[in-house]
């Protein structure tokens, strides 16, 4: 897979993480699809956090410590705000500001947040390309026993605290997938397609509501490879646990398996979880899968593009 392109779906801190190891892998030959249904406007800004956390982590500009954000933060900004009564639930840092104000800004001239993802990614030197999935409105709701809300309400300000009913993605009948998804999806030279190990329901569901998103991935021709977000039973980031035992939905490999049916044709389990891995479809290749510094991230990414190059030829069996 020497001179062969990959694209990776990513969307939050998890999936930030494979697609930094990925880059490392593949440089320019990666391309990024990224979930922008966590959007929402704050303050008169468009904020991206899904993007914009891929932005940060690839570019190096990402917060090891807090694990979101920008590092080397200050945050005058929200203690001013707090000053003058102005709503101080979700964080914006003085050094996170200035993406969002002109984000905000080329998106009132009229620019389309693909161009704008572009132009941020080469300034902050980033190799891969950043694809937002669509330039549309799309907004995840959660619905609560009382009440819905809009997914940063629900994850920031409550603090996923309510309990989850159903998920919906506002927008995403009428959203449109951007020509460089598509031509990204289409490209002769693809050899792989990976599903990181961002939270099923929250980051890449909504990339998949996008229309024509699926129909694309499997007219594309090549191995779909996803990385299960689940280790020992649990989600390593995030609400994926949780929200999995709400719906009813069991925090196992095989439930990761059966959410990605009929899309996949192989999927990267834990080595923790290798008694899981019996009696399922699809293709299975055992690795460690959690990712605590920049070694473990390439490390991961290179067992991924191998894995899919396995599958990519004619003979290929389950790794199980």
């Amino acid at each position: 897979m020497s001179s062969s392109r990959v694209v990776a779906l990513c969307g939050g801190v998890g999936g930030a993480k494979l697609a930094h190891g990925l880059q490392h892998v593949l440089g320019k030959r990666l391309n990024v699809v990224v979930n922008m249904a966590d959007d929402f406007t704050h303050l008169g800004l468009h904020i991206s956090p899904d993007l914009d956390t891929v932005l940060y982590t690839l570019g190096g500009l990402n917060d090891l410590q807090r694990g979101w954000g920008r590092a080397d933060e200050s945050w005058n900004f929200m203690e001013a705000l707090a000053q003058v009564g102005g709503e101080t639930w979700f964080a914006l840092g003085d050094r996170d500001l200035a993406l969002h104000v002109e984000r905000t800004r080329r998106r009132a001239g009229g620019e389309r947040l693909t161009t704008i993802a572009d132009d941020v990614a080469r300034r902050f030197g980033i190799s891969a390309k950043i694809l937002p999935v669509t330039d549309d409105d799309i907004r995840t709701m959660v619905v609560t026993p009382s009440e819905e809300l809009a997914f940063q309400r629900y994850f920031v300000e409550r603090r996923c605290e309510p309990v989850v009913k159903q998920i919906r993605f506002d927008g995403a009948a009428s959203a449109r997938m951007t020509p460089e998804v598509r031509a990204a999806l289409g490209a002769d030279d693809l050899q792989l397609i990976v599903i990181c190990p961002s939270n099923p329901y929250l980051s890449i569901d909504p990339i998949l509501s996008v229309p024509g998103l699926r129909d694309a991935l499997r007219a594309a021709g090549v191995p779909i490879v996803a990385v299960s977000p689940i280790l020992g039973g649990q989600a390593v980031k995030g609400p994926t646990r949780k929200i999995m035992d709400e719906l009813g939905i069991q925090p196992t490999t095989a439930a990761i398996a059966a959410h990605y049916h009929g899309l996949i044709d192989g999927l990267v389990v834990d080595s923790a979880d290798a008694a899981e891995v019996t009696g399922l479809d699809v293709a299975v290749h055992l690795a460690p899968t959690l990712m605590t510094d920049m070694a473990s991230k390439i490390e991961l990414a290179e067992q991924v593009v191998a894995f899919g190059e396995r599958l990519s030829m004619p003979d290929a069996q389950s790794e199980k």
